[in-house]
């Protein structure tokens, strides 16, 4: 795919703008242990957590999928806040791209007033015209139904000239399932037999890389 600047920059949030492995793997840790299984470690947990609870939960935990719903999230919920860490230049890459006039929204798999309070907490609203998290619509990332929402209220439509910004396979699927132009960012680079269905078009290695390109 060729280079196509953006309009719009729908990113991803969890470890592509903030580091929340240390949380996540906590909550899933002590959701397996109450549900007497054997918990994930932390490379297991990046390796498989995409999908947002409420489609990758029942596959999970079955029919004991209630409780450990509320197992995790009361987990997270309990300190999520006090450990928020951006990553290093998120900040200013989210600052430049509005000082270019960039729409931003974010689409993430986090549910969506948990979502909105980290967001908040690091006074990080004021660069984004849409939050969108799991359960905000009938279907979450990468169902095409979320960036619906991620660019309502704009004029901007679904094309190229709206990157989708993430760091797993389900944030570049949610990008090309909607024509959009799919950016991996993370510090591995993309590997041969990664992302056959829809491959990325750029890779940055971290924010402060995207933001030296754009500059």
């Amino acid at each position: 795919m060729t280079f196509s600047s953006p309009k719009a920059v729908v990113f991803d949030w969890d470890n592509t703008l903030i580091d929340s492995w240390v949380s996540i793997h906590h909550a899933l840790s002590v959701t397996f242990e109450e549900m007497g299984m054997v918990p994930w470690t932390l490379e297991e947990a990046k390796d498989r957590v995409r999908a947002s609870a409420r489609e990758s939960f029942p596959l999970i935990f079955g029919d004991k999928v209630d409780a450990a719903t509320k197992i995790f999230y009361d987990t997270y919920e309990a300190s999520h806040l006090d450990v928020l860490t951006p990553l290093p230049y998120a900040k200013e890459l989210l600052e430049l791209l509005v000082s270019k006039g960039i729409y931003l929204s974010i689409v993430s798999n986090k549910k969506g007033y948990i979502l909105r309070k980290e967001v908040s907490k690091l006074g990080w609203d004021k660069f984004f015209q849409n939050i969108i998290g799991a359960n905000d619509a009938e279907k979450d990332k990468p169902d095409p139904v979320v960036m619906d929402l991620a660019l309502k209220g704009s004029d901007i439509s679904l094309n190229e000239h709206v990157w989708f910004v993430g760091d797993t396979d389900i944030d570049l699927q949610c990008a090309c399932n909607c024509a959009c132009y799919p950016v991996l960012v993370r510090p591995e680079p993309p590997k041969a037999e990664e992302f056959i269905e829809c491959k990325p078009a750029l890779h940055f290695k971290s924010c402060g890389e995207m933001k030296t390109f754009l500059s």
